[in-house]
């Protein structure tokens, strides 16, 4: 090959390689890669408070505040189910505008008539999630990236308590993650979170 030929033939494989690259950008404008839904982008389905099962593609359509816990809970789940709904009542928020969703991580206990009756305790809006398997409630916990765990005084105690994340799960509309609001953070922080979340 003379030395004529080899440059035309890099000119031409550098236009190539031009050509790809701004295919491989247009495509990635026009048709961007789909973030998961949730926030680790694990499938799961729970038997919802509402009828019917709730799957990762029921996140979609209203911002959404997630929390895991379970109805036997003394303290951290009571004081966020009330925490929420007095946010989004404080904002002048329905349900159309933000949902509030309890998942359990005690499908041993929980039954969805216990949970039901529970969240709707607290708002009769609130969605709650039971899964009718550990393992479907363990697919939930991993589509957050939840820890939970049984604490028995002793094998077979009917009183355990279980340890567990104790964040509320910002969904924005799509059903994505935005962020998280910790136990006992800033009512003004939160309410600013609250607000991002809906405002989009």
């Amino acid at each position: 090959m003379t030395k004529k030929s080899l440059r035309n033939f890099r000119i031409i494989l550098w236009a190539l390689v031009a050509v790809v690259a701004l295919g491989a950008t247009a495509l990635y404008v026009i048709q961007p890669p789909s973030r998961p839904l949730g926030v680790t982008g694990q499938e799961f389905a729970l038997n919802s408070s509402r009828g019917g099962a709730f799957t990762q593609a029921d996140l979609r359509g209203t911002p959404s505040l997630v929390f895991f816990g379970f109805t036997f809970c003394p303290d951290v789940c009571p004081t966020t189910l009330a925490e929420t709904t007095a946010l989004r009542s404080e904002l002048g928020l329905t349900d159309d505008d933000l949902r509030i969703i309890f998942v359990s991580v005690d499908p041993e206990r929980d039954t969805l008539d216990m949970v039901k009756s529970y969240v709707e305790g607290f708002d009769p809006s609130i969605i709650g999630l039971v899964g009718s398997s550990l393992e479907q409630t363990e697919n939930a916990k991993k589509a957050f990236g939840v820890f939970s765990e049984k604490v028995e005084s002793e094998p077979g105690d009917p009183y355990y308590l279980v340890n567990h994340t104790a964040l509320t799960f910002l969904i924005k509309a799509d059903g994505t993650f935005q962020g998280t609001i910790s136990y006992e953070e800033s009512h003004d922080t939160a309410l600013a979170k609250v607000k991002r979340l809906v405002q989009g």
